[in-house]
C-alpha cells in the first residue's frame, strides 16, 4: 500500500469543483484509494464522501492507494494535486508544496463521525387570515380549488440504546435496503406510465441505497455499537447537510435525495411500513417540502395540487408535478403551513399564488378561471398540430427546446415545427471524457430523423466557467458567469469544437440543420467559428449549412446590425440576456425573482435585434423561459419574434395562445410596453391585454 500526504492550495479548497477532478482521477484506477482529513475519512471515488471532508485552503490530506495499479494511482494522484485540480493556484502554491509517499502494510484507522444538531423548521412569518393572497413561485401550471390537507414531515423515533449485535444489525440493514429497492422499482413502474423520464430518478436513489462510501460509513458506527437505525441516520443525515451547504446548484439538489432515501430506509428499520398520514378526499396539500417520493405517491391519490413553504421550481418534486399535470406553487414561505384542515384556497401555479379562505365572489372568479384554462388546454392539445397563425393571418413558428432523442420524438408528436435549441451538453456531462466523434454523430443524426425533416437548430458546446466538466482544465473563476464559457471556451480548444463541428455535418445528411454558436460577445468570435465550419465542411465535401448566433451577451444585441449582415439568424437567449443586462443572477436566492425577461431594458434588447435582423432579410427566434410566459408572447411578436422556442409541454399552448392574438394589437402592446419604467409595469400591462 502507498501512502501521501500532502498539503491542498487550493483557494477553496476541496470544494465542489476540485472534488470532483480528484474523484473523475481517482476512479481510473482499479487501487482502493482512501482521504483523511483529520478524523475525517473518505472514498475517493465518491464524490458525496470527499465534499464531507471539509478540506480548506491549507489543509494537509492523507491518501492512501492499495492495489495492482497503486504505482500509477498514486503518482498521477499526486501530480493533479499538485498542479491544481483543475484550478489555478496562488503564485508560489502548487509545484513546491510538501508531499511524501510511503509503503505502508497498515490500514489506516477508522474515521470517527458525529451527528450534527437538528435543524428547527423556520418560524412562521405571521398568520395567514381569510383572503389574503400568499405569493410564492410558479412551479407547474394550472388552478386548484379546494380544502388543504397539511402533510406533516413524517418524525421517525429512533431507539438508540438497543443493540443486537453487530452482525445482527448488518442483517436488519441488509434487509430495509432490500425492501427499499423493491418500494422504489415499484414507485418507478407507476410513474413511468406517465412520466417515463422523471421515473428516472428513482433509479438514482437506488443508487443512492448502494453507495459504498455512505455504506462502509454505517457498518463502521455498527461496529463501534450503534444499532443499524441510529447508524443509517447520522450517516445519512451527515452527508445530505454536507452537500445542501455546497455552493453547487446541481449538487446541493441531491441533498434532497439523501434525505429521501434516508426516510425510506429508516421508516423499514423501525417497523413503520406505512409513510406520513395521507388525504382521503380531494385536497391542496401544504408541506414544508415534498420529497420525489412525496410527489409521485400524491400521484396515485385524488391530489388537486400542492404548495410548499420552501423548495424551488427546478427541484426534482416541481419536475414531477409538472410532468403529472399537478398544479404547484413553491417557496410561499412558512405562514402557510398554520392553515387548518379543509380551509379552501385557491391555488394558482400559473401565477404563484395561493388565495386563502375566498369569499363567494373571488371563488366564482377562479372556478371561471379554472373552466377556461382547463378548456384552453384541451382545445391547444387537440389543435396542437395546427400552425400557429395569429387572427390577422400572421404565422409564427413554434419549435422546441430539446435535450436528447427522447425529447425530439416528444416534440415531434406535439406539434413542433422543428427544433430551435438542441442542448448538446447532455452528451458530455456526467462522463469522465468527452464523447466520440462517431458517438456525437449518431446521436444527432437520431434526433434529425425523429423530426421527419423538420430544421433542427444545434447548439454547439455551452459549458464552462458555471458548468465545469472533469475531463477539460478550466481555472477556477472568480466570476464564472464572466469567464470562460461557451464559444469562449471552444474557441480556446478548437479539437474540441472542430470534432463536434465534423458530427453536425455529418449528421446534417438527415435532414435540415442549422448551427448556432452559443454566448457570442464580438464579431472576431463569430468569424473565428465561422471560419472553422467552413474549413471542417470543405474537408468533409459536405453541403453548405445555415449558422447563426445566439443574442445573450448586451453586446450581440447592441452589435446587431453588423452582426445580421453575416449571420444567417438569431436566436436570443432571453435567461442569460436578463441577468446581464440587469445584472442579476437568475439563480440567486432573493434577487431572482427580479431577475425578469419583461423589463423593459430587456425588450428595448430585443426590439433592436428584430430591427437589425429584418433589415438585412434574417430572422429571429426566442429559445429563453421567455418564450412560454403568456404575459411575454404578444409583447415578443408585437416586438417582430419570428420564431419561440419552447420546452416540448408547453408547445400546445403557446400555439393556441398565438392564434387569439393580432399581430396590429401585440405592436401596439410591444410599443407601450417599451416605454414602461420596469417588469412590474409591464405584466400588468400585458395581464390587462390577456385577461
Amino acid at each position: 500500500m502507498k501512502e501521501l500526504e500532502i498539503r491542498i492550495h487550493n483557494p477553496t479548497g476541496l470544494h465542489a469543483r476540485p472534488a470532483k477532478v480528484f474523484v473523475n482521477t481517482a476512479k481510473k484506477f482499479d487501487s482502493d484509494i482512501r482521504v483523511f482529513h483529520g478524523e475525517k475519512k473518505a472514498n475517493a471515488k465518491s464524490l458525496i464522501s470527499m465534499l464531507t471532508l471539509g478540506a480548506e485552503q491549507g489543509a494537509e490530506i492523507r491518501v492512501t492507494v492499495e492495489g495492482d495499479d497503486e504505482e500509477q494511482a498514486m503518482s498521477t494522484l499526486e501530480e493533479a494535486v499538485r498542479s491544481g485540480l483543475g484550478e489555478e493556484l496562488p503564485a508560489g502554491d502548487g509545484a513546491g508544496s510538501e508531499g511524501k509517499a510511503a509503503a505502508t502494510a497498515e490500514t489506516p484507522p477508522p474515521a470517527k463521525t458525529t451527528a450534527a444538531a437538528p435543524v428547527s423548521p423556520p418560524a412562521a412569518e405571521r398568520e395567514v387570515t381569510s383572503g389574503d393572497v400568499v405569493s410564492g413561485i410558479a412551479a407547474a401550471p394550472g388552478i386548484a380549488i379546494g380544502p388543504v390537507f397539511v402533510l406533516q414531515a413524517q418524525q421517525i423515533e429512533v431507539d438508540e440504546t438497543t443493540f443486537a449485535g453487530a452482525d445482527a444489525e448488518e442483517a436488519r440493514l441488509a434487509q430495509a435496503r432490500e425492501k427499499a429497492h423493491a418500494e422504489l422499482a415499484q414507485l418507478q413502474e407507476a410513474m413511468a406510465a406517465q412520466a417515463p423520464e422523471e421515473a428516472a430518478i428513482f433509479e438514482v436513489h437506488g443508487e443512492l441505497l448502494d453507495d459504498p462510501d455512505l455504506l462502509e460509513n454505517v457498518q463502521e458506527r455498527i461496529a463501534d455499537g450503534q444499532n443499524a437505525a441510529v447508524a443509517w441516520q447520522r450517516a445519512i443525515k451527515i452527508r445530505a447537510d454536507a452537500v445542501a451547504a455546497l455552493n453547487d446548484p446541481l449538487l446541493a439538489e441531491r441533498a434532497a435525495d439523501l434525505r429521501d432515501v434516508g426516510q425510506r430506509v429508516l421508516r423499514l428499520l423501525v417497523g413503520e411500513i406505512d409513510g406520513p398520514a395521507l388525504p382521503e378526499k380531494p385536497a391542496v396539500i401544504l408541506a414544508q417540502d415534498l420529497t420525489p417520493s412525496d410527489t409521485a405517491t400524491l400521484s396515485g391519490l385524488d391530489v388537486l395540487g400542492f404548495c410548499t413553504a420552501a423548495g424551488g421550481p427546478t427541484a426534482h418534486a416541481a419536475i414531477i408535478a409538472r410532468a403529472l399535470r399537478l398544479p404547484a406553487v413553491v417557496s410561499a414561505g412558512p405562514s402557510v403551513l398554520n392553515l387548518k384542515a379543509d380551509t379552501t384556497v385557491i391555488l394558482d401555479g400559473n401565477a404563484g399564488t395561493l388565495t386563502v379562505d375566498p369569499d363567494e365572489a373571488t371563488l366564482a372568479q377562479a372556478r371561471e378561471a379554472q373552466a377556461r384554462w382547463e378548456a384552453a388546454q384541451e382545445t391547444a392539445l387537440a389543435t396542437a398540430g395546427e400552425p400557429a397563425v395569429t387572427e390577422d393571418g400572421h404565422h409564427v413558428e413554434v419549435v422546441a427546446n430539446i435535450g436528447g432523442a427522447k425529447d425530439a420524438r416528444e416534440a415531434a408528436s406535439s406539434g413542433a415545427e422543428g427544433v430551435g435549441l438542441l442542448r448538446t451538453e447532455f452528451l458530455f456531462l456526467d462522463r469522465a471524457e468527452p464523447p466520440s466523434e462517431g458517438e456525437q454523430e449518431k446521436v444527432y443524426r437520431e434526433i434529425v430523423e425523429a423530426l421527419g425533416g423538420q430544421p433542427v437548430i444545434v447548439r454547439t458546446l455551452d459549458i464552462g466557467g458555471d458548468k465545469p466538466l472533469p475531463y477539460i482544465d478550466v481555472p477556477e473563476e472568480a466570476n464564472p458567469f464572466l469567464g470562460e464559457r461557451g464559444i469562449r471556451l471552444c474557441l480556446a480548444r478548437p479539437s474540441l469544437l472542430r470534432q463536434q463541428v465534423r458530427a453536425i455535418l455529418r449528421a446534417a445528411t438527415s435532414g435540415p440543420v442549422r448551427i448556432m454558436f452559443p454566448m457570442v460577445a464580438d464579431l472576431n468570435e463569430w468569424r473565428q467559428a465561422r471560419a472553422i465550419v467552413e474549413e471542417e465542411r470543405e474537408a468533409l465535401g459536405a453541403p453548405a449549412v445555415e449558422l447563426g448566433i445566439m443574442i445573450e451577451i448586451p453586446s450581440a444585441a447592441l452589435l446587431a446590425d453588423h452582426f445580421a449582415q453575416e449571420v444567417d439568424f438569431f436566436s436570443i437567449g432571453t435567461n442569460d440576456l436578463t441577468q446581464y443586462t440587469l445584472a442579476m443572477d437568475r439563480m440567486h436566492p432573493t434577487l431572482a425573482a427580479n431577475s425578469d425577461g419583461l423589463h423593459p431594458a430587456v425588450l428595448r434588447l430585443i426590439e433592436r435585434t428584430t430591427t437589425a435582423a429584418h433589415e438585412h432579410g434574417k430572422w429571429v427566434g426566442i429559445c429563453g423561459e421567455l418564450g412560454a410566459d403568456p404575459q411575454a408572447v404578444p409583447i415578443l411578436i408585437g416586438l417582430g419574434v419570428d420564431e419561440l422556442s419552447v420546452n416540448v409541454p408547453a408547445i400546445a399552448s403557446v400555439k393556441a395562445q398565438i392564434r387569439t392574438l393580432k399581430l396590429a394589437e401585440a405592436q401596439a402592446l410591444a410599443q407601450r410596453a417599451l416605454a414602461c419604467a420596469d417588469a412590474r409595469e409591464v405584466r400588468a400591462l400585458s395581464a390587462g391585454r390577456t385577461a
